[in-house]
């Protein structure tokens, strides 16, 4: 099983702020978000952005980052200041 979490405005835009799903060999969190985007196609627009941040288990990582059964893996928007 993966825990795959959505924060800030990326969670009201998918309106969603968490899913569980069960392990696939999915790889890679660029594999994740391929998933994804097939099962949800309106997911898109908001998942295919470049500027997205990922962390796997609380650690910040890049797109080709491995997963594997048991992962906590959360997406969020780039961070900004003021």
């Amino acid at each position: 099983m993966i825990k795959v979490l959505f924060f800030a405005q990326l969670r009201e835009q998918l309106q969603c702020e968490q899913l569980e799903l069960a392990f696939l060999p999915l790889t890679t969190i660029s594999s994740l978000r391929e998933q994804l985007v097939a099962d949800r196609p309106h997911w898109a627009e908001f998942l295919v952005s470049d500027k997205l941040l990922f962390s796997v288990n609380q650690t910040l990582v890049k797109a080709s980052h491995s997963i594997n059964d048991g992962d906590e893996v959360a997406f969020f928007p780039p961070v900004t200041g003021g």
